[in-house]
């Protein structure tokens, strides 16, 4: 860490312990990172106020409550309809191509940016706008781009939400961000909530639909077992998947006073850095961790976290990748990598683990 020393948790059991534990801190200004590119690597001051993953309780309560509130069971089902027309319009668009295409520039981060969309309200009118301004900023993050324009792009996303706020206060629809719009949170804290909400339910969905059809497609059996599942087969092999990809590979926090954890002192301040991918390759909790196995139980993963800080949306990335990997079997049962595995452009930099290309193939080799 740097000039820094600091605690690694590995272990599924202490994953879990530390991750529920109230004298451990998420606020950003405690905050240190061991990993280059990432984030946080030096202290920032103190997250902006709707920056849920931030803060701790009692701000992190109060601003939960109220998102939790919008990921309502009815909304859920509302969107899952959606979602798998919005599936079914992608991999139509991807067969009509030909044989071949980038799975996450045509499914893995489109259907999620879409969802995103609904889910925010943007209409049918702005959606392609707008996904095509949350796409130039991952082009720019995947070219390393400056600083300055990061932060146009980010601009650029902040402006379009801000007059979308005003839209919704104006004109209130059926969405999550009307209901934010109601509540008495000023615009910025508001604005920051969407955009909090924005950038964990697309990198992270995107990048498990994208790395989890790469384990899927180097591990032929299980490819053909998620083919042939429906109802609990799909959700069991869903579990599966989110295990062995953790695409948010690493959490962390800081010790709020000293503490004593598995019969070692935390110091008042100390960094600590939860690595979710170890925890869900822990053989004391998964037999055969390595082994992608979608018969397996997978429960328990800290893929979403744990503790008060577990992923508000879990609900909705469950109902995103149990349409869209099935869609994607079924569609193309000879999907195949297009390039030599050692060829793909994996994605390492930063906070979320991925590929920033993934070429297939279906059809007749």
């Amino acid at each position: 860490m740097g000039e820094h020393e600091g605690w690694l948790v590995t272990s599924h059991s202490l994953a879990r312990a530390v991750l529920a534990d109230s004298r451990i801190s998420s606020r950003s200004e405690l905050l240190r990172t061991p990993v280059k590119g990432a984030p946080y690597a030096e202290n920032p001051p103190p997250a902006p106020a709707g920056i849920i993953t931030l803060m701790d309780p009692p701000d992190h309560t109060r601003y939960r409550r109220l998102v939790t509130g919008e990921f309502t069971v009815r909304r859920m089902r509302l969107l899952t309809e959606q979602i798998e027309e919005i599936t079914a319009e992608c991999l139509d668009a991807m067969e009509s191509q030909g044989t071949t295409a980038d799975l996450v520039e045509s499914f893995a981060r489109r259907i999620p940016g879409m969802v995103i969309s609904l889910l925010l309200g943007v209409s049918a009118e702005e959606r392609g706008q707008f996904y095509d301004m949350v796409d130039r900023m991952h082009q720019l993050s995947r070219r390393q781009a400056s600083v300055e324009d990061l932060t146009a792009a980010y601009m650029a996303i902040r402006n379009f939400m801000d007059a979308l706020l005003q839209a919704k206060r104006e004109n209130p629809t059926d969405d999550l961000f009307s209901g934010l719009a109601s509540t008495d949170l000023p615009d910025d804290e508001v604005t920051n909530l969407a955009i909090t909400l924005m950038g964990a339910g697309l990198d992270t969905i995107a990048s498990t639909l994208a790395v989890g059809t790469l384990a899927l497609l180097r591990n032929p059996e299980q490819f053909a077992l998620l083919r042939d599942a429906d109802g609990e087969g799909v959700e069991r092999a869903v579990e599966e998947l989110l295990r062995y990809t953790a695409v948010l590979p690493i959490l962390t926090r800081a010790a709020l006073e000293d503490i004593e954890i598995d019969g070692l002192l935390i110091k008042a301040g100390d960094p600590i850095t939860i690595s979710t991918a170890a925890a869900n390759r822990d053989p004391g909790k998964f037999g055969l961790p390595d082994d992608l196995d979608l018969s397996r139980s997978a429960r328990g993963h800290v893929s979403f976290g744990h503790g008060v800080h577990q992923c508000v949306a879990q609900q909705l990335a469950r109902v995103e990748l149990q349409v869209a990997f099935p869609a994607l079997v079924k569609r193309f049962p000879k999907l195949r990598l297009a390039v030599e595995p050692e060829e793909v452009s994996v994605r390492d930099e930063g906070a979320f683990y991925g590929v920033w290309e993934l070429p297939v193939a279906w059809g007749e080799a």
